[in-house]
């Protein structure tokens, strides 16, 4: 399955709808739109991550590579994934206490600041 990344703005923030694979050939993909939007000003993100499929490693490096530059920036970065094939991953890694990961993305929005105003 191919990877589908697209954005919109609700509540002040930029919502990332990822569906399908991440893995070494996408994660390219997704990595480019974090950056357009860090580099556009905005600096909350929320990854709605509840269609993705698979998750390798090459795609958890892409997400902590976005809460980086989002961090330098005085911003923040929420994942929503509800799916346990998905959450085992951050399991397995400890990502857990990196990441705020909720079960949907009124959840996501409800726990950060917005852009606006910044």
């Amino acid at each position: 399955m191919d990877l589908s990344v697209g954005t919109r703005e609700q509540g002040g923030r930029m919502i990332v709808e990822v569906s399908g694979e991440i893995d070494v050939y996408s994660a390219p993909a997704l990595r480019d739109q974090l950056n357009t939007l860090v580099a556009a000003g905005h600096h909350h993100l929320v990854v709605d991550m509840q269609g993705v499929e698979f998750l390798d490693s090459t795609g958890l490096g892409v997400l902590v590579g976005g809460l980086k530059r989002v961090r330098t920036q005085g911003g923040s970065l929420h994942l929503v994934c509800s799916q346990e094939r998905v959450l085992k991953v951050f399991r397995i890694t400890g990502l857990t206490k990196v990441f705020a990961i909720h079960d949907s993305v009124d959840e996501a929005l409800a726990s950060q600041p917005s852009d606006a105003g910044a």
